[in-house]
């Protein structure tokens, strides 16, 4: 019989080991979002110039085009875990690495 040691971890360490694993989806995600961001700029550069091209042609567009920038509050939480997860990663080395010695 193989016994396996399971060690615990506790949830906040759970996550980040979770979030390390699904890294690139969140990269994916974050890039759509601000490539979404341009035609985002593009209406809101017609609304503020009031040429009407873009804005307020329907409010439906409107409302979605306003939508965009409520939803890049992801890319900014998501670009702040990026960096708490790298600099977490580059402690835990530099502790492996002085245990070692």
């Amino acid at each position: 019989m193989i016994t396996k040691e399971v060690e615990k971890q506790s949830t906040w360490s759970r996550f980040w080991s979770w979030y390390e694993r699904h890294v690139t989806e969140s990269l994916i995600l974050t890039a759509f979002i601000i490539y979404i961001q341009i035609p985002h700029m593009i209406w809101n550069a017609d609304l503020y110039l009031e040429t009407g091209m873009i804005s307020r042609v329907h409010p439906i567009l409107d409302f979605f085009m306003y939508g965009v920038d409520l939803i890049e509050i992801f890319p900014m939480v998501n670009i702040g875990f990026l960096i708490y997860c790298t600099v977490r990663k580059k402690r835990k080395q530099s502790i492996q690495n002085r245990d070692k010695k």
